[in-house]
């Protein structure tokens, strides 16, 4: 597998460690979904840019804790994802530092188990994954979990 992973800190705060256990787990979800040859983008704002970014594209004037962009749409169906190609850049995924520390607090995790669930998430969206009705949301998070487990990560 060659998963390129391109990593952009506006925050200036996010210590290597971080970028490596997000590399792991990057690669260990793109194994589970046998994707190969592929390219993700990973940014990491603070809130003030999170806002701005979620109303220029979503038209939701507040910060979220991640945003994900794929480059293709994939064709779904109610249970699982067709991908249309299982290469090239699979999309871009911002992350929010602050939010990121918020919510691991907030859910008494520690920040490697949230930044790496909300890589997780980003992740499985790039490939069409969703929770829009609840048998995909219940598709989704297992394999959310089953990704994190792997990963030594669990709640």
């Amino acid at each position: 597998m060659d998963l390129i992973i391109d990593f952009l800190d506006e925050t200036a705060t996010v210590k290597e460690e971080y970028f490596n256990l997000i590399r792991k787990v990057l690669e260990i979800a793109a194994q589970q979904e046998r994707i190969k040859e592929s390219e993700i983008s990973v940014t990491f704002v603070d809130n003030k840019r999170m806002q701005e970014i979620n109303y220029m594209y979503r038209q939701i004037n507040q910060p979220t804790d991640v945003l994900s962009f794929p480059m293709e749409e994939p064709i779904l169906d109610e249970t699982r994802v067709i991908k249309c190609k299982t290469h090239g850049m699979l999309g871009d995924i911002i992350i929010s530092i602050p939010k990121t520390k918020e919510q691991a607090k907030r859910y008494g995790h520690s920040f490697d188990r949230e930044i790496s669930f909300l890589t997780v998430h980003s992740f499985l969206h790039l490939l069409g994954y969703n929770h829009q009705t609840d048998e995909m949301e219940k598709i989704m998070f297992e394999k959310q979990n089953e990704i994190l487990t792997i990963c030594g990560l669990k709640r």
